[in-house]
């Protein structure tokens, strides 16, 4: 008689992960006023996305971005075709215009941390992410202009730079849960910039009140029709 064995399921080594389902989930809980876990706001999936409609020209351009893609999240991107023919812009239906791919689970979290921790603290100038790029229903997309902050890649997989988008897709009620709980995994928000103080307008001078100046009268200041002896 054969003896069942239970397969046990792989313990999560994503740091994120266990975070939110030891820390982060209960916290928001309580934060958000919500009365039931399944409310509360969940990470479902992050979506890579690379528009590359200058590919018709450059053949080259395809094989960096899948490269890109391939070396920063473990997986190999799909091909995006066109579903129909704009003459306008020179495309014809069935061409190659991007290249996209899919991370959930553990791969997803891993990815997050380190883009948030690594990749967007090298961004030049970086303030913080916007805060409007929240969807209604609460999804959350950063643009890259190149892909040279990724520390996956080497330098001469950079010299042909080219765009990426990330997206994030949150379960959430509305986009306020959604910005929590990308706050919670430490998403660096831009901050509010306070307005200057309005300086106190000033006051128009007055005008100078006229002045009549009495001149007194003298005798020798007197002329009269006497004649002088």
């Amino acid at each position: 008689m054969a003896i069942k064995t239970a397969v046990k399921s792989p313990v999560s080594t994503a740091r994120l992960k266990t975070l939110y389902i030891n820390e982060y989930a209960p916290a928001l809980l309580k934060e958000l006023g919500l009365k039931n876990f399944h409310e509360v706001p969940l990470l479902q999936k992050i979506t890579l996305n690379v528009g590359l409609g200058r590919a018709q020209d450059d053949k080259k351009l395809m094989a960096v971005a899948a490269n890109t893609l391939a070396k920063i999240s473990g997986q190999h991107p799909v091909e995006t075709v066109a579903k129909q023919s704009i003459a306008s812009f020179k495309l014809r239906e069935g061409n190659k215009i991007g290249l996209k791919l899919t991370l959930r689970s553990d791969r997803m979290y891993e990815f997050m941390d380190r883009f948030i921790n690594i990749v967007l603290p090298r961004l030049r100038d970086f303030h913080g992410v916007s805060i409007k790029a929240f969807d209604a229903q609460g999804n959350y997309a950063i643009g890259l202009t190149e892909q040279s902050v990724f520390p996956e890649l080497s330098f001469e997989e950079t010299t042909t730079p080219h765009g990426l988008q990330v997206i994030f897709t949150i379960k959430s009620k509305e986009p306020a849960h959604a910005r929590a709980l990308l706050t919670r995994f430490g998403m660096p928000f831009e901050k509010p910039q306070a307005k200057a103080a309005e300086k106190p307008k000033a006051k128009p001078l007055a005008s100078p009140e006229p002045t009549t100046e009495v001149v007194a009268e003298t005798k020798e200041d007197v002329v009269t029709d006497e004649p002088v002896i």
